[in-house]
């Protein structure tokens, strides 16, 4: 036996950031892991700036989602100013820095959101000597320190997280034994028709060792910097109830 850490996930608007190129800001269908480190990191009070302390964590900790609902694609088109081109390569290093050009120029810029999405993120200790434990995160999660949204500031939780700490033999099986969320029995509720699980590699998934796998590039290497290196992540799509 082994114990998860599960909580819900549901907003009215979520955001889950990909590889940004050039004006385009995409979602992902379900949270990363970067965006989940930064939840947990949030409820228990660790800073963006807290590089250490983000290192910890995130060596503490591996994830899987359970997405009932991916929600539908919402786009909003921005405009956002920037400095300019410049023939001389001049590197800025922080938002503010380029804020803080005397010439800014303007550009469109067109950002993704998810609508109605619903997920259940699982958290597993990795190691034997973790500088946390889940009971103590689940407490962070009831009553976070920081404010939590679901990826960008402009998309707050819509439902508590609902944490708790699940004893089960594999992850599958402490996704079926957390609680049905109640807005499943809605009317309203628009729902996919599938469930897709994606998880980091581990021994104890429940699946079958064949699952479709692929390099996702979300794992954090420094919050200040904002880097993010690469790992390897597992999916599988069952029918609704599978």
């Amino acid at each position: 036996m082994r114990g998860y850490l599960l909580f819900q996930l549901y907003g009215p608007l979520a955001s889950f950031g990909e590889a940004a190129v050039g004006e385009a800001r995409h979602s992902a269908a379900r949270p990363s892991r970067s965006a989940l480190l930064g939840l947990v990191a949030a409820a228990a009070g660790l800073r963006r700036d807290d590089e250490e302390g983000q290192r910890r964590l995130a060596e503490s900790l591996r994830f899987g989602v359970k997405t009932l609902s991916s929600g539908s694609v919402l786009k909003d088109y921005h405009t956002t100013q920037v400095p300019p081109q410049e023939r001389k390569i001049h590197h800025y290093h922080t938002r503010r820095d380029e804020l803080g050009s005397e010439r800014l120029g303007t550009i469109l810029s067109s950002r993704e959101y998810r609508q109605d999405g619903l997920w259940l993120a699982a958290a597993w200790i990795n190691g034997s000597a973790p500088d946390y434990t889940l009971d103590g995160l689940a407490k962070h999660l009831a009553n976070p320190v920081f404010h939590l949204y679901l990826g960008r500031k402009s998309c707050p939780l819509g439902l508590p997280l609902n944490p708790r700490v699940i004893e089960a033999e594999t992850l599958r099986q402490a996704f079926d034994n957390y609680p049905k969320p109640p807005l499943l029995d809605q009317k309203s509720w628009r729902g996919i028709g599938a469930v897709q699980y994606a998880w980091e590699a581990c021994d104890h998934s429940g699946f079958p060792q064949e699952d479709f796998h692929a390099p996702r590039h979300d794992n954090p290497l420094s919050r200040a910097r904002w880097q993010f290196g690469e790992r390897e992540e597992y999916i599988k799509l069952e029918p609704e109830g599978g």
